[in-house]
């Protein structure tokens, strides 16, 4: 039996690190898929219980330098907030800090030794020209003793894992960027040695005063600084996961046996009845069953004004009491919350790959294989062709310059990088905007979309019939009318029905007793009220009372989209009312931004012609269907799709299924605790269809970061191991440092984060 587990890898810091641990564990029988993502270091697996183990994974990847954290929240069939208050704090992320920590004591205590070494350097390089005083014999023979300890010391202190690398890399075969930096330092470092060591017996065949134990020293100390400095950056990347669990309260109050008892979140169990007050936060979710109060519900709806809550009305996990103390019976707990659904579809969007990191995963690879082999041809290149020009010694001190930097300028981090820092921050942006991405593949495909097809009822307009009108035909007063209409309507339950009765509640009109009530099929309904009858419904119940009236005065107001209700008495009308479902305030100024856009907007409605063609010319929209059933939508999406077009679907997730299964990008409208998290690529918290907007412009702009990165990731590369190798030399004569190659290698991976972070900063 195959199952999905979700691991945090421990030793990963590079592309190069997630291609070995896929290749590696996918070898492994009975493992049917691994994806690792470098960006959020967790490995997504689907394996065999039966054939293998998490255990077995960690045999073949710990002598490469990882392991899987195994008894993780998923693991042990926990929701990401049910591990948190079982741990009491996010375990990851304080394993994270004190490993960061570490990172920083590490480079601290390296730096004051390359502050040394860099003036040292500085100081020779500036006296080639004459531009301070060269140093005097004595202090160069004095750092030219000690910059040998300072290496070694560098080493011992935060190079272990590079040497570590090399091991690795001649024991097992596996080279990642550590294999890189440890070669070319430890090269550096071995020569600078032998040269030291065997000064006088070398004097004649090497330039015997250059040595590169400063290189080692700063070059170490640069790629530890930028490793330090990328994983604060990436800490700051994950702020979304970590202020939804926030959210989740630590205890609940429970009613047990007539006894208040304060318990653990963990150990709700369904059904219990639960009390909350004022400024506590609802621990799961629920329905009110005792009191009432005002909720805050702006983590699901955005929505600032605190929510009214009574009887049997739904409570959410997360949401904050604001006022009364009220009881409630817990329906969804642990991982059914809502909360729990929402932390783990961002974790599973965060943790996917956008198709657009494909071919930086190729390249990653076979990145640092290709790197080695090229460190090699430039170091026998220069050897070849520069012993006969420039003469052994100088030929050796250029070809190992050129090696070094290579192998410490090719480093594939920013690449392995670019996208899933992009996306991790863009989810998260969403996430906090109500906006629920489903994966990283459908992000990419919004961005990629021409055209938004939408829904008519309850996306475009409200979905809750409104009375919107009242014509009086005969000497009753308003309030009498919609009395007596209520009155009947009361024993209804058709939506129109409903539309009166709460018109009448907000109007605090008296709904009165009535007898002899009748539904009429397909015409409206009869009753008594005060000794009188009275008829209401449509134009067939007035006509069977021989009533005459001009119907072409409704047309009008139907070609509007309104549906009248007729009320009469046995022997004349007395009034007409008209109830619509009225366009949302929003809808009309979400149309022109999605034009805006440059995206076509579409409405696909069940709805008469009239009634389509009236709302999409209030709104704006280009193009309506009208009349279609759920699986004609499914067609007319479809046809559109036949015509080359990328689909965005935006509907209520449930009679819209089979439309939003169909389209390129389904977007569910969704509601409080009746969200259809898994119906569609992307869930809009709340209903507001303005955030359709916000997520067309989250994905423009999460793409435009990938981008951003893979380009600079690129042409990092591609300029830097050429200008490293040594082939503009001869032209220009550029030879790239690897003290250079060390800062440049160490700020690619940092400038990348901190691009992907300024997606934090984008308003949507």
């Amino acid at each position: 039996m195959n199952t999905t587990q979700i691991y945090k890898i421990k030793g990963m810091h590079c592309a190069s690190c997630a291609s070995i641990i896929e290749r590696t564990v996918k070898k492994i029988e009975g493992v049917e898929e691994v994806s690792v993502n470098n960006g959020t270091e967790n490995a997504k697996i689907v394996f065999d219980q039966a054939k293998t183990s998490p255990h077995h994974f960690n045999e073949k990847l710990e002598p490469l330098g990882y392991s899987l954290a195994i008894g993780t929240a998923n693991e042990m069939g926990m929701s990401a907030d049910e591990h948190s208050a079982h741990l009491g704090t996010n375990q990851s992320k304080r394993e994270k800090l004190e490993e960061i920590e570490r990172m920083k004591r590490g480079v601290f205590g390296a730096l004051p030794l390359a502050i040394i070494s860099i003036f040292v350097m500085g100081w020779e390089i500036f006296g080639k020209y004459n531009l301070v005083t060269p140093m005097s014999e004595i202090i160069f023979e004095f750092f030219h003793h000690l910059f040998p300890i300072f290496a070694t010391f560098i080493f011992i202190t935060i190079g272990k894992p590079y040497l570590l690398g090399v091991y690795r890399f001649f024991r097992y075969g596996k080279a990642n960027m550590d294999t890189l930096i440890g070669l070319g330092t430890s090269v550096a470092f071995v020569y600078s040695f032998i040269v030291t060591a065997f000064e006088e017996v070398l004097k004649p065949y090497l330039s015997v005063q250059y040595n590169f134990y400063d290189v080692t020293i700063i070059v170490i100390t640069f790629i530890a600084l930028g490793k330090y400095l990328e994983a604060k950056s990436k800490l700051k990347t994950g702020d979304a996961i970590e202020k939804l669990l926030e959210l989740q309260a630590k205890t609940a109050l429970v009613l047990r046996d007539g006894k208040e008892i304060e318990i653990k979140i963990e150990d709700v169990n369904t059904g219990e009845i639960l009390i909350v007050k004022p400024g506590q936060k609802i621990p799961v979710d629920g329905v009110v069953v005792l009191g009432s109060s005002y909720v805050d519900e702006s983590m699901i709806t955005g929505e600032p004004i605190p929510v009214a809550k009574n009887i049997d009305a739904p409570v959410v996990a997360g949401t904050i009491n604001t006022t009364g103390t009220f009881d409630f019976k817990a329906t969804k707990v642990g991982s059914e919350t809502l909360l729990s659904h929402i932390i783990k579809m961002v974790e599973d969007a965060q943790g996917s790959k956008a198709p657009i990191q494909a071919l930086a995963d190729k390249i990653s690879a076979v990145f640092v294989p290709v790197v080695l082999a090229i460190a090699v041809m430039a170091f026998g290149m220069w050897l070849y062709f520069g012993i006969p020009i420039l003469g052994v010694p100088s030929a050796i001190s250029f070809a190992l310059t050129s090696f070094v930097a290579i192998l410490v300028i090719a480093c594939p981090c920013a690449l392995g990088l670019a996208t899933p820092t992009a996306i991790i921050v863009g989810v998260g942006k969403g996430a906090k905007e109500g906006i629920l991405v489903k994966d990283a593949a459908t992000l990419e495909t919004l961005y990629k979309a021409n055209v938004v097809v939408v829904d008519k009822t309850g996306t475009i307009t409200k979905g809750k019939p409104e009375l919107t009108k009242i014509k009086i035909a005969g000497d009753m007063s308003e309030h009498e009318i919609i009395s007596v209409l209520a009155t009947l309507e009361n024993k209804s339950e058709h939506p129109i029905a409903h539309a009166v009765v709460n018109y009448a509640k907000e109007k605090n009109i008296e709904i009165k007793n009535s007898s002899d009530f009748e539904i009429i099929k397909g015409k409206g309904l009869k009753g008594v009220i005060d000794g009188i009858q009275y008829f209401a419904g449509n134009l067939k119940i007035i006509s069977d009372l021989n009533i005459v009236y001009d119907t072409a005065a409704l047309a009008e107001e139907t070609k509007q989209g309104k549906t009248p209700v007729l009320l009469a008495d046995k022997d004349s009308l007395l009034a007409v009312v008209f109830v619509a479902d009225p366009i949302k305030p929003d809808a009309i100024e979400t149309v022109k931004a999605l034009h805006k856009l440059k995206k076509k907007v579409v409405m696909l409605t069940g709805d008469n012609k009239n009634t389509g063609e009236y709302i999409a010319k209030l709104a704006g929209i280009d193009e309506v269907v009208a009349e279609v059933m759920p699986e004609d939508k499914l067609n007319a999406i479809k046809n559109l799709q036949n015509k080359g077009n990328v689909i965005v679907m935006v509907g209520d997730g449930i009679n819209d299924a089979p439309a939003l299964a169909q389209a390129d990008v389904g977007v569910a409208m969704g509601t409080g605790t009746d969200v259809a998290i898994e119906s569609a690529g992307i869930t809009i918290l709340g209903g507001d269809i303005s955030k359709v907007v916000k997520a067309v412009r989250l994905s423009k702009i999460t793409m435009a970061g990938i981008k951003q990165n893979l380009f600079w990731a690129f042409i990092y590369n591609i300029v830097g191991i050429p200008l490293a190798s040594g082939l503009f030399y001869p032209i220009f004569g550029w030879l790239l440092s690897p003290v250079f190659a060390g800062f440049a290698m160490a700020m690619s991976s940092v400038s990348v984060v901190s691009n992907s972070l300024r997606i934090k900063a984008k308003k949507l």
